[in-house]
């Protein structure tokens, strides 16, 4: 997206425009990377500014841009500051605001902007960034390892593994269909488990146990991984149809749930119960239901069904 490099296949377009071929300067985008990206001699103000000078724009609307900008990121008051004073986080809304004073600017590039933040001030900039992105109707494009920024910033996520995007969508689509092993496995604390299971026209075995089919179109004969959310294992009766017998590994009481960790012939599962589920100790046996209306099935990392 930064010209950097060149795409595997198809283009790169902002606001239909292909730029593909441009250079990075030609691509008329601003970046705000992990560190921020000031002068610490120059004030607030002048840090603002500094993107506008090079541009060679009047004084007068620098000034008029300059103050709306201030404004945006509540530090009207701090503009004739040096920044070498300033926090971590106020550096880096300056290197947000340079980034944005450009009022032309095609798309914004965030690399994990707040990885250098204090946590609790994590949270007031997330909701900042937020804001500006719903008053500016800017285009950004954020990179973040921590899922949690990802589901909550973006009203797109691309999940990228290996150089390659294995999913685009809402966080809901890739929380209730992973269409890649990994994000199943990237979405979600816990992930998503996996067993692995044998597809035939009759049913599916795990090692030994045979479970019914489900109600969804006909699976690829041969090895597969069942996908199942802990949120939608169930905790059953033994003459349960499909219920697997499992040995509890660990119980983890946290108040609102408890996460269980339970084991079948060296797969493990583990589990989202309600508060008030049974009693469990560790070697238990306890049955649980795998097979459900959000179960998925994956051949060579992809979904099948």
């Amino acid at each position: 997206m930064s010209g950097l490099l060149a795409p595997s296949q198809g283009s790169v377009r902002f606001d239909g425009v292909d730029v593909t071929r441009d250079t990075p300067q030609a691509r008329n985008i601003a970046q705000v990377f992990q560190f921020p990206v000031i002068y610490d001699t120059m004030t607030v103000a002048e840090n603002l500014a500094f993107p506008l000078r090079n541009r060679q724009v009047p004084k007068a609307q620098i000034d008029k841009r300059v103050g709306e900008i201030a404004e945006i990121l509540e530090m009207s008051g701090q503009l004739n500051q040096r920044a070498a004073n300033l926090a971590a986080d106020e550096k880096q809304k300056i290197s947000l605001g340079r980034g944005l004073v450009r009022p032309d600017v095609s798309a914004v590039l965030f690399d994990e902007p707040l990885t250098v933040i204090d946590p609790h001030l994590k949270w007031q900039l997330r909701r900042k960034i937020k804001q500006i992105h719903h008053d500016l109707k800017l285009t950004m494009i954020y990179v973040t390892h921590d899922q949690v920024e990802a589901l909550t910033f973006a009203d797109h996520v691309v999940v990228m593994t290996r150089g390659k995007a294995v999913q685009v969508g809402a966080a809901a689509e890739l929380f209730e269909r992973p269409s890649h092993t990994f994000v199943g496995h990237f979405i979600g604390s816990p992930g998503m488990n996996f067993l692995s299971v044998e597809g035939n026209t009759k049913g599916l075995k795990l090692n030994g146990l045979v479970l019914p089919l489900p109600t969804v179109p006909a699976l690829p004969s041969g090895v597969l991984k069942l996908g199942v959310r802990p949120e939608y294992v169930r905790l059953v009766t033994p003459d349960t149809a499909g219920a697997l017998p499992m040995t509890v590994a660990q119980v983890q009481d946290v108040g609102t749930h408890v996460m269980l960790s339970a084991s079948f012939a060296g797969q493990t599962v583990k589990a989202r119960l309600s508060p008030h589920a049974a009693q469990m100790k560790l070697g238990d046996t306890v049955w649980l239901q795998v097979m459900t209306e959000h179960t998925c099935f994956y051949q060579n990392e992809e979904i099948v069904a």
